[in-house]
């Protein structure tokens, strides 16, 4: 079952520049088959809700007299501030299926890191679902454990996935894995290369411009026939 948490909100009123002065966020709410109203809430009780659900919760929204089973779609952000400066929140139709990326939380201990002092590698972050509004999980967790030496792999077709979920990425995508670690002879000719990199720039740097004086010498040798004719 999903999880769903509270949010109350009301109608925009006035421009966006004031409603951020008295400390709300303006924000949308649209949907299929629905009319796009223009919204306000306060800002601490959404980064609260924002921490909690993130995009694939549910979130029952009051505006007035009436509540929306809604998700969050897009945040935006304020370029140097950093804080969210509008939201676009998704009415969604209990009875109809929507996709969403889910994040993926792996857990446990992988063997091959523990004992074998291997690297622990992770190719996605998140996993495309299908499924109906009740069931969309807040995140996926995976168990590592099983990565009990370097040749194990967990694959995005070993996700068990929640009763009601519907897995849509590629099945043979690579999820998470563990490297062996570098031998001495790799992490030699890693500095090695690093050093003859570093040599090859500071090189460069110091041929990229002459020194002071240099270039009207050279000016002055080339004009010097010129001068000869002329006298």
């Amino acid at each position: 079952m999903a999880q769903t948490v509270a949010l109350q909100a009301e109608e925009r009123v006035g421009k966006a520049r004031k409603i951020v002065r008295e400390g709300f966020i303006p924000a949308v709410l649209y949907g299929h088959g629905f009319a796009t109203v223009p919204i306000q809430l306060e800002s601490r009780a959404f980064k609260k809700v924002w921490q909690q659900s993130g995009t694939t919760s549910l979130i029952s929204l009051s505006i007035g007299k009436n509540e929306h089973q809604v998700l969050i779609r897009e945040v935006q952000y304020h370029p140097v501030k950093g804080h969210p400066q509008h939201i676009d929140f998704y009415k969604v139709r209990m009875d109809e299926a929507i996709k969403a990326s889910v994040p993926i939380v792996l857990e446990g201990i992988a063997p091959a890191v523990k004992d074998l002092s291997g690297v622990l590698l992770r190719n996605i972050d998140a996993v495309e679902v299908e499924a109906l509004p009740k069931d969309l999980p807040h995140q996926i967790s995976i168990d590592i454990s099983v990565l009990v030496d370097f040749e194990k792999t967990i694959h995005v077709k070993d996700i068990k996935a929640p009763t009601g979920v519907k897995i849509l990425a590629n099945p043979e995508e690579v999820v998470a894995l563990v490297q062996p670690p570098r031998s001495e002879e790799e992490i030699e000719k890693l500095a090695e290369e690093v050093k003859e990199d570093v040599e090859a720039v500071e090189g460069v740097k110091k041929e990229e411009k002459p020194a002071e004086g240099e270039e009207g010498a050279e000016q002055s040798e080339e004009q010097a026939p010129d001068k000869e004719k002329k006298e």
